[in-house]
């Protein structure tokens, strides 16, 4: 077998475990917020967001991806349907209940793939996940990247809440993301005061330009629901990491028998 189906094997494992449990998490702690919001969204009446681009569990508490257009990804809604009318088609969308808990299962499921055949990908050019241990820091990592970093800037949304122009949110996110994600290369790997110094000016760098920003702050949604959702959105994904990263290390030590490369040991 070669590197590539070694590499697919572990991340299709890892995602689809990691996948089920984010799922789970979600049901229990960010949909009944984003209902919720619904509520007050359609008491609002001007404020409207897309629903049409996933379901409403899909990627509520995935602030892991980049902004989408839709009023449930954690990392911003869409601002070009900010102001559509209340009576505007939607279009289809899951029904509530179990339905809607499928596709959030399915699209959990395939993101938590695509973000592990990124950590076993990388990790494999740094010697690999040797165990679950080793796993759990990867997928810390994994978290400051793509949640923690991004969401400093770019909060996790609840529909009926203002955003920028989808493009320039979608440009700083990747940018931001990419940035901490060579800098802390730089840390772990490169161990000089120059590159310490260079890394922690790629990671601050996003964050002094700062992330698009709505025209206006006014929202039906009250403070307090919203911080409950960054909270949830924040510990859901973080144990969606560490499962992901440690579940990771786990496949590919029994898979391997190994902690030796999988790039060495199947070239």
């Amino acid at each position: 077998m070669n590197l590539f189906r070694n590499v697919v094997f572990v991340a299709a494992i890892a995602g689809l475990v990691a996948g089920v449990v984010l799922a789970c998490m979600q049901a229990y702690a960010t949909v009944p917020l984003i209902l919720k919001a619904e509520v007050y969204e359609k008491a609002g009446g001007g404020h409207h967001h897309d629903h049409t681009a996933a379901p409403a569990a899909t990627n509520d508490a995935m602030s892991t991806v980049a902004p989408a257009g839709n009023a449930t990804s954690s990392a911003a809604p869409a601002g070009t349907d900010a102001m559509a009318p209340a009576e505007e088609d939607e279009g289809w969308a899951p029904a509530d209940g179990f339905e809607r808990f499928a596709f959030s299962v399915v699209a959990n499921i395939v993101t938590g793939i695509g973000f592990a055949l990124v950590l076993v990908a990388v990790s494999e050019f740094f010697g690999g996940v040797g165990n679950w241990r080793q796993g759990v820091f990867w997928g810390l990592a994994g978290f400051a990247v793509f949640t923690l970093a991004p969401g400093l800037g770019l909060q996790p949304e609840l529909p009926a809440m203002p955003a920028a122009d989808l493009l320039p949110r979608q440009i700083w996110w990747t940018a931001t993301a990419a940035a901490t994600a060579i800098g802390l290369g730089l840390i772990v790997f490169r161990r000089s005061l120059p590159l310490t110094i260079l890394a922690v000016l790629l990671i601050v760098a996003p964050h002094v330009v700062g992330a698009p920003q709505p025209d206006s702050f006014e929202t039906p949604i009250p403070e307090g629901l919203h911080h409950q959702f960054v909270v949830a959105v924040t510990v859901t994904n973080l144990v969606f990491w560490l499962v992901l990263g440690a579940i990771v290390g786990v496949v590919r030590r029994r898979f391997t028998g190994t902690a030796t490369s999988m790039r060495d040991s199947f070239a």
